[in-house]
């Protein structure tokens, strides 16, 4: 076999692959990442318009209480124009949720909102943030069980890309052999 048209044939084909899986693992990503916003999008947008609508900030964010350090369910805040809780069924150490009043302020101005929101280590949210004519209502949800299908999705991408490896070295190496011994007078 000839190391030089092995290389010469597999070492572009890794670059490829390499390329592909690293892109694989992006979108995947991406697509796990920001569809973990589509529950709060329509909790948030729905809850808007039946506040504008008449209701009352208790009935859109009422339900059973969520804690946010132990539960996954989605849970909503209204807030004032001043960016106080006017309503919740979130609980954050036994205390309402407040979120910085930065993303309040960007709802209010651009007419939505989406962030991850830490607020403290190791709690993170997926939220969705909508002004109503009374101030503004944020959905959110944990990210625990996306952030581990990301986790999952690393190695998963690591070994589809080793077994392409492989296979890439099978099929260079058969290419080689197959590979004519001379191409014209005198070239190798």
């Amino acid at each position: 076999m000839n190391p030089r048209r092995f290389v010469a044939l597999f070492l572009p084909s890794v670059v490829v692959a390499t390329t592909l899986c690293g892109v694989l693992y992006l979108v995947g990503q991406q697509a796990l990442r920001t569809g973990a916003n589509d529950p709060q999008e329509q909790l948030a947008t729905d809850a808007a318009s039946r506040l504008d609508s008449g209701a009352t900030p208790a009935s859109v964010a009422g339900g059973a209480a969520v804690d946010l350090r132990a539960d996954l369910a989605p849970f909503v805040v209204v807030y004032d124009p001043q960016g106080q809780v006017l309503a919740t069924n979130g609980r954050l150490d036994g205390a309402s949720p407040t979120i910085p009043s930065g993303v309040l302020a960007n709802a209010r101005a651009t007419g939505r909102d989406a962030v991850t929101w830490q607020p403290r280590p190791g709690l993170r949210f997926a939220t969705v943030t909508i002004p109503w004519n009374g101030g503004t209502v944020m959905a959110g949800r944990s990210l625990r069980l996306v952030e581990e299908r990301i986790r999952d999705l690393g190695p998963l991408v690591g070994v589809a890309w080793l077994v392409t490896l492989v296979a890439l070295a099978v099929a260079s190496g058969l290419a080689v052999r197959l590979w004519p011994r001379s191409i014209g007078p005198g070239r190798p």
